[in-house]
């Protein structure tokens, strides 16, 4: 799903039968192509700081990680480019289904990439949250098994299980339906009686909903254990700052994906149960649909705007906004080299008295200046 989609659905029934609605019609569809052009542009963005990152993280723990995200954001821009674009067509052809829809295949086609494209981001943010929590947790254990050929793997099934999901209202002989506006097409949501059609709305937001908390309770569990390591112990700080970056990109992902989707999940999930009964769910639908395309246009930038570099430029900001001198994270760099050149010192010395010797030698001039901006 992607604000093509929802330009599309926003404005409801067009009939061009004069120059007002004509008008209309030309501004709605010129808002969709924008709103198309941004999410592809965003999201091509991520893509090139993403796999920046990989090429400098490939044989460390990150890559799997970024790998996810990677796949991620490359799912979400190939939304935007099909999706939207037969949205874009649909609604410039004044949705006249009879001339282009010849055997529903067109509608078909657009219903699988809703679901399809719906369910990948939220399958993938639950891998996410999955990999680090493992990462964090278990760190011999995913430094040994999870390497990039099983991030792969993994990836590549999450698309292949959504493909399926998406398939499985042909193969049941239940098609996709053109929806109350006429702009798309989804599951069949209106005049339910079938138990195969609630079946599929269920397992689309079933599957959605799980994922959704899936993510909820590895993110907590993660950031559980990074508070216990950081109170335990003031080592390997630089690790846990990769940590931090990246639970911090998920948490954003997470909140952007609950916020986004779980209005449409639930109002599925109703029609599914027919809790709504007599009631007309179309407003619902129309305003959870909103809800729901913005999130792939926002994916991208949690990528763009949460990376470490610009963490730290909006930490020391902050800091200068707050009137407090920006002492930390120099004295954090410069304590990290100081530990590494002991560590070094240690190593190189052959025997234990030459241990003892540098340990009670005279500090270098890297190590007093260490110190005096430890002291500051």
């Amino acid at each position: 799903m992607n604000n093509s989609t929802a330009e599309a659905v926003y404005s409801g029934h067009v009939s061009p039968s004069n120059t007002t609605d004509l008008r209309d019609l030309k501004i709605s569809v010129f808002f969709s192509i924008v709103f198309m052009t941004v999410g592809i542009t965003s999201n091509s963005l991520a893509i090139v700081i993403l796999l920046k990152a990989y090429q400098r993280f490939r044989k460390k723990s990150k890559a799997s990680f970024l790998l996810f995200a990677s796949g991620l954001v490359f799912t979400d821009l190939f939304g935007h480019l099909i999706a939207g674009a037969i949205a874009v067509f649909i609604y410039a052809s004044n949705r006249d289904w009879s001339t282009f829809n010849h055997a529903n295949i067109l509608c078909s086609i657009f219903g699988m990439c809703m679901v399809f494209f719906g369910l990948c981001p939220l399958l993938l943010g639950s891998v996410m949250a999955v990999e680090r929590c493992i990462g964090v947790t278990k760190p011999i254990f995913h430094s040994t098994k999870m390497t990039s050929r099983h991030a792969k793997m993994i990836l590549a099934f999450v698309w292949l299980f959504a493909i399926l999901v998406a398939l499985l209202p042909i193969a049941t002989l239940k098609s996709y339906h053109i929806q109350a506006t006429r702009t798309w097409c989804f599951l069949k949501t209106e005049e339910i009686e079938d138990w195969m059609d609630q079946f599929h709305l269920l397992l689309f937001s079933s599957l959605g909903l799980l994922s959704l908390a899936i993510s909820l309770l590895c993110n907590a569990m993660t950031g559980i254990t990074l508070l216990r390591s950081k109170f335990k112990s003031q080592q390997h700080r630089q690790g846990r700052s990769h940590h931090l970056e990246m639970i911090i990109q998920l948490l954003a992902i997470m909140c952007v994906s609950c916020i986004c989707w779980t209005p449409f999940l639930v109002t599925m999930a109703n029609i599914g149960l027919n809790q709504y009964g007599s009631q007309d769910p179309h407003d619902m639908i129309l305003f959870s649909l909103r809800m729901a395309t913005w999130n792939q246009i926002l994916d991208p930038w949690v990528y763009i705007l949460l990376r470490k570099t610009v963490l730290r430029k909006l930490y020391r900001i902050a800091r200068r906004c707050c009137g407090i001198e920006i002492i930390g994270l120099h004295a954090w760099e410069f304590s990290s080299i100081k530990n590494s050149l002991k560590v070094a010192t240690v190593s190189e010395s052959p025997t234990g008295s030459r241990t003892n010797t540098f340990s009670i030698s005279k500090k270098t001039d890297t190590e007093q200046k260490c110190d005096l901006i430890e002291k500051k």
